[in-house]
């Protein structure tokens, strides 16, 4: 299990869809998020004067766009995208509350969020480059990387995941994932030739490359359902590669929950957690839920 860590949002105006402010107990930076529609407050608080870096988020004719960018001055580039950019409609402004970010450190880290948004894949970058690296000394490189590490911590709880990748590149091995009590299971339906396996890690069900889905949706589409979205996404991603009769996952995936995972798998709306067993066993995951909270003491 990870360890705990605590973070503290702020609503300015009271209202979670107006300017937030987020920080991480134990980290100097700092992350003002606001809408273009608040601009003009924002652009009034000191952390906008910060060097810093900076995220633009909205969309264009093509669909949702982002883009990354750098300043020694958030709030004077921010003025001058506000005349120039019509696109975006939130600004997340990410500086150190002591402001002592200089330039080669958001050289660095305005490189390496360009280099993850372009490995995430999952919003268009509108940089018409990839920014080269600022070279730094190694001490300094790992404050910077440390620096990452906690602000993909912030940005997901302000809902913004352009950086946040589901493909899991490592999952530990079966011998690990027995020492670790990763619990394995598995979905199986003779009748379509779906044949999956994931691991249930950190709250996720991460589905093992290899593993067989259905290649098409089968389920409504009339809606526009969640699930039918991401099965398609994750065929046109090389996730999910189809061939003649099946899909099967290219690389390990991350689910938020059983029923994502049964759904795109079975490429239609599920219940997943009667659906999944434990690997070896005919315990649905919903039993066996069942008894690690009866173990727990949380049901009696």
């Amino acid at each position: 299990m990870g360890k705990g860590r605590s973070l503290e949002l702020y609503f300015v105006d009271g209202n979670p869809d107006g300017m937030q402010t987020a920080e991480l107990f134990g980290w100097t930076g700092h992350v003002l998020l606001t809408p273009r529609t608040k601009i003009v407050q924002a652009l009034q608080r000191n952390e906008s004067g910060h060097t810093g870096i900076y995220v633009l988020l909205g969309e264009n004719e093509h669909g949702p766009l982002a883009y990354v960018g750098e300043s020694e001055d958030i709030g004077n580039r921010l003025r001058e995208h506000a005349k120039t950019k019509d696109w975006w409609e939130l600004a997340v402004l990410i500086s150190s509350a002591a402001n002592n970010l200089h330039k080669a450190h958001v050289k660095y880290l305005e490189s390496r969020l360009v280099e993850v948004a372009l490995a995430v894949g999952k919003i268009k970058l509108e940089n018409g480059n990839k920014p080269t690296r600022s070279s730094l000394s190694e001490a300094a490189t790992a404050n910077m990387e440390e620096f990452l590490d906690n602000l993909m911590i912030v940005l997901p709880a302000l809902r913004i995941d352009v950086f946040l990748d589901k493909v899991q590149t490592k999952l530990p091995s079966l011998q690990k994932n027995s020492i670790l009590n990763f619990p394995e299971f598995e979905l199986i339906t003779n009748r379509t030739g779906v044949r999956a396996i994931a691991n249930l890690e950190a709250g996720e069900m991460i589905v093992q490359a290899g593993s067989i889905a259905r290649k098409e949706w089968v389920g409504d589409t009339t809606a526009k359902t969640h699930y039918f979205i991401l099965h398609e996404k994750l065929l046109k991603s090389g996730v999910l590669l189809a061939n003649k009769t099946h899909a099967v996952f290219q690389k390990n995936y991350a689910f938020s929950s059983p029923s994502a995972a049964g759904a795109v798998i079975n490429g239609r709306s599920t219940s997943g957690p009667r659906e999944w067993k434990l690997r070896g066993t005919k315990k649905t995951y919903a039993e066996w839920e069942a008894e690690q909270l009866l173990a727990k003491g949380v049901f009696e």
